[in-house]
């Protein structure tokens, strides 16, 4: 590993590429700690300070990939969680507005509208979520429990919120921007970096708080053993990451003129994991909205209201059973709206391909499905027990849960974006690597 490190940086336009992507992480992490104008900034110190613990769900899932910008009001405090959420919606709405489907099969062209599309709506979340996060800062329920939740804001004047909504939009298409750079002049897609760099800046801090607040030996026994946890679990998500199934695939041979084209062998690789990460963002954004109601309603006498309040918080049976249900569901339904069984047949079926024993068009479309569904099942339920690690972390370390690192969501990110890195690079280096006929 080292040494493709070093021949990494030995060639001179790949640690161009190198230098350039850590150029601009140096940029993205610097921005995570410039204030909004209009905020208190040592308010904001203390009530992170107080109420980290307190923090849950979609607030502490959107703060994880902000890289702890989000709760410090920063002026990337939304991070690329706007631009993950627009293209989360574009990609399902491909597949019921038809217009979006035939631009998605014009290929370049069509690719390079959608993208358009998908900067449109990010500014759009950002200008919402901005609003609301704004509105919730100046409410002071941002921060329950914190002495100077509402000194946050000490100006609420119509003009500085505009100026903070305008500043937090600007941040987010300046992040918008830096990925799309990474993407065309540095290594890797650039805003899967972004969002690993978010997520990794917050490990160093949560494994020293679980130091500090352990009781074994100064806190030195808790410590390795989440150390020891953590190894455990990238081996896991790695070896279910990289699993696939091969479904097998011949090409008939064609005669063009004198020629014969086709009588090739190869693959589609089915995935365990189909469907990434994105179940458990869904499940955590939909077990979020009846809380944000909550909070938002402030009817906390009700019996709806206090039963939400009791049972769908983090750690409670209930919020675990809920959401780990939902991401089994969730990863069935976008599996069946990302990989259509149907489409791959025709397409095998219009260039000759076709499975060995299965005959082309239909008998392979309902093949495919159901390999695909035997598949799902694994994935998913892997799916909903990584997501439920920081539950058991809660149970087992006795309130670690918000410093404990190695998240469902977050592990998942971090491999995942971590191994396709590598294999960018390594590809990279293989283009450049000639091997004489003597060694």
């Amino acid at each position: 590993m080292l040494t493709a490190f070093a021949r990494a940086f030995k060639t001179p336009d790949l640690r161009k590429k190198l230098l350039f992507t850590f150029g601009i992480i140096v940029l993205y992490r610097l921005g995570a700690h410039i204030p909004v104008p209009g905020v208190d900034y040592g308010n904001v110190q203390q009530c992170v300070n107080q109420a980290k613990q307190g923090n849950n769900n979609l607030l502490g899932l959107m703060d994880m990939f902000s890289g702890g910008a989000l709760l410090q009001i920063t002026i990337f405090a939304l991070g690329i969680m706007p631009y993950i959420t627009a293209s989360i919606i574009l990609q399902l709405l491909t597949v019921v507005i038809p217009r979006l489907e035939a631009l998605k099969k014009e290929g370049q062209s069509g690719q390079t509208k959608i993208t358009q599309y998908t900067r449109y709506l990010t500014v759009a979340l950002a200008i919402l979520q901005g609003t609301g996060l704004v509105a919730t800062a100046k409410s002071g329920a941002l921060f329950t429990g914190c002495s100077v939740a509402n000194q946050i804001v000490p100006d609420q004047s119509i003009f500085t919120i505009i100026v903070m909504v305008i500043t937090m939009t600007a941040g987010t298409a300046l992040v918008m921007w830096l990925g799309e750079l990474i993407t065309d002049r540095g290594v890797g897609n650039g805003m899967s970096i972004l969002m690993f760099i978010s997520i990794a800046a917050g490990f160093p801090g949560s494994l020293w708080a679980i130091k500090e607040s352990g009781k074994l030996a100064k806190g030195w026994i808790e410590f390795g053993t989440v150390i020891l946890i953590g190894f455990v679990m990238v081996a896991l998500v790695v070896f279910v990451e990289q699993a696939q199934r091969r479904i097998p695939v011949q090409y008939a041979k064609r005669m063009i003129g004198r020629r014969s084209y086709g009588g090739t062998s190869t693959y589609i690789p089915l995935k365990v994991n189909q469907a990434g990460v994105i179940p458990v963002i869904f499940a955590s954004s939909l077990l979020y909205i009846p809380i944000l109601i909550v909070q938002f309603a402030g009817t906390s006498t009700s019996g709806w209201s206090a039963w939400i309040q009791q049972h769908l918080v983090d750690g409670k049976p209930i919020h675990t059973v809920i959401y780990f249900f939902l991401i089994v569901f969730f990863a069935f339904f976008y599996v069946a709206i990302s990989f259509n069984p149907e489409e791959v047949a025709d397409n095998m079926k219009k260039y000759g391909g076709f499975i060995p024993g299965i005959r082309a068009g239909r008998p392979t479309a309902e093949y495919l499905s159901y390999v695909l569904n035997r598949i799902t099942w694994p994935g998913s339920l892997y799916l909903g027990l990584i997501a439920l690690v920081p539950t058991m972390a809660l149970a087992g370390f006795g309130g670690a849960n918000a410093n404990f690192p190695f998240g469902g969501t977050s592990i998942l990110i971090i491999v995942g974006v971590g191994l396709e890195t590598v294999k960018q690079i390594e590809s990279q280096l293989q283009q450049r690597n000639y091997e004489g006929f003597l060694r």
